[in-house]
């Protein structure tokens, strides 16, 4: 079986984003990602309401077992959680809740890099010089998951910025910002039954 799914396109060196596209295989009834189309979940966490939206994401190249988790997500800030496997995102979203919030990055069941910004999820209170050196290990980490795009990390953190077009995913689905409308994942006469 396949479903014919909306895509969050990532543009290199650009903060609008395509309104993609693609047909993705149906497996136990999950809809998975292949080639260069990731998982995306946006985990709210302001009031715990333990709510998630599920998405797809194109444009990182990430290859392989993988995620990258975020508690920087332009303007809301919930977590942003893109990768090729679901087992990976849960290690990934589970360890910021652990440290407090920030970024970390899961190659092959192991972390490669860990932020820790304890500060609202957004700050640390850890000298420059440190964290300076734990995001370059994470620029480094995503590039070892198969990304190259320039400046990756701003285009994770915007993926949530609802006020940008073209597609973003919220906290309460995923936007079509030209029409500023909710507009599901699967689309007309695809899989509605699938869960994302």
């Amino acid at each position: 079986d396949v479903a014919k799914v909306r895509v969050i396109g990532v543009v290199e060196n650009q903060a609008p984003t395509q309104a993609l596209e693609a047909e993705l295989p149906v497996r136990g009834g999950r809809i998975c990602g292949q080639g260069d189309i990731c998982q995306i979940a946006l985990v709210e966490r302001h009031r715990a309401l333990g709510s998630v939206t599920n998405g797809f994401v194109s444009g990182f190249g990430y290859q392989g077992e993988m995620a990258i988790a975020s508690t920087v997500a332009h303007d809301s800030h919930h977590m942003i959680v893109v990768g090729t496997c679901a087992e990976h995102m849960a290690l990934a979203a589970n360890r910021l809740a652990e440290v407090g919030g920030g970024v970390s990055v899961w190659k092959d069941g192991r972390e490669l890099a860990l932020i820790e910004l304890p500060i609202a999820g957004l700050m640390s209170d850890a000298p420059a010089e440190e964290v300076a050196a734990k995001a370059a290990a994470m620029v480094q980490a995503m590039a070892d998951c198969g990304c190259h795009l320039n400046n990756a990390y701003m285009q994770h953190s915007l993926l949530a910025l609802v006020v940008i077009p073209d597609l973003r995913i919220s906290d309460l689905g995923l936007v079509d910002v030209r029409k500023f409308e909710l507009v599901p994942v699967v689309q007309e006469g695809g899989q509605e039954d699938a869960d994302a």
